[in-house]
């Protein structure tokens, strides 16, 4: 399923700064095709450019119309988002359901309405789905923008061909074996001269444990470092009392 492919259609949307979070919304997810119908504020938005931050490209290459037809007449599959079970025939699914309805060339459209009151049935109508994300049964209105980022999220990780790895950019290695059992011995020691590890029965269990808690930490060279600097400061600091 190409992204190229998946429009997201606001009908009558009442605030700029909502449209501007959609075009963020949608660009976050590799997702670039917005078409507003009869915008009920100001077109162009300064506040749409502003919230949209990073995406002022996905603002400025939407497209306006004027009739809910016109702006899905190219395409092969509609889905109207809902927030409301409503008296209409027509299929409702989850948002969970729809990877099962799309097929891989169809150009697909999710429509969403106005702020104040979503689609109305007449709108709905024109829908090949109607798709509810499951929500609380005592609020389930959600913000505009927050309802495309849910479908957002959905369609990437349903369709994204990469599986995503994510690798830490932190760059001390992990601590030699030799250097953790070096720090663990400085810590035994100290702990003897406090009498922390008694009765005497208990200390070899007691020495076993914590062995676990920093051979189980997989501590880097710096962190073995910061740790052995602490403890010696500790120790200063309590010779000096």
């Amino acid at each position: 399923m190409s992204f190229n492919n998946i429009y997201f259609i606001l009908v009558r949307p009442q605030m700029g700064e909502n449209i501007g979070s959609v075009a963020r919304a949608i660009k976050n997810f590799n997702m670039t095709k917005l078409r507003i119908v009869n915008p009920r504020c100001n077109w162009p938005n300064q506040k749409a450019l502003a919230t949209s931050v990073g995406a002022k490209d996905v603002l400025k290459s939407s497209k306006i119309y004027n009739s809910m037809e016109k702006s899905i007449g190219d395409l092969d599959i509609v889905f109207a988002s809902t927030s409301r079970i409503r008296k209409i025939n027509k299929k409702i699914i989850s948002i969970l359901s729809l990877k099962k309805k799309i097929k891989k060339k169809h150009k697909i459209g999710i429509m969403f309405g106005p702020e104040s009151s979503g689609l109305s049935n007449e709108e709905l109508s024109c829908a090949d789905y109607l798709v509810k994300i499951p929500t609380s049964k005592n609020f389930s209105s959600l913000n505009l923008s927050h309802s495309v980022i849910i479908f957002c999220f959905q369609l990437f990780q349903q369709f994204s061909n990469k599986m995503t790895i994510y690798n830490s950019k932190y760059k001390s290695s992990v601590a030699k074996k030799s250097e953790i059992n070096k720090f663990l011995k400085f810590i035994i020691d100290g702990l003897d001269k406090k009498g922390f590890l008694q009765p005497n029965h208990k200390r070899k269990s007691m020495i076993i444990n914590i062995n676990n808690i920093f051979h189980r930490l997989n501590l880097s060279d710096q962190e073995i470092r910061i740790l052995l600097g602490i403890f010696s400061t500790l120790n200063e600091f309590n010779k000096k009392s």
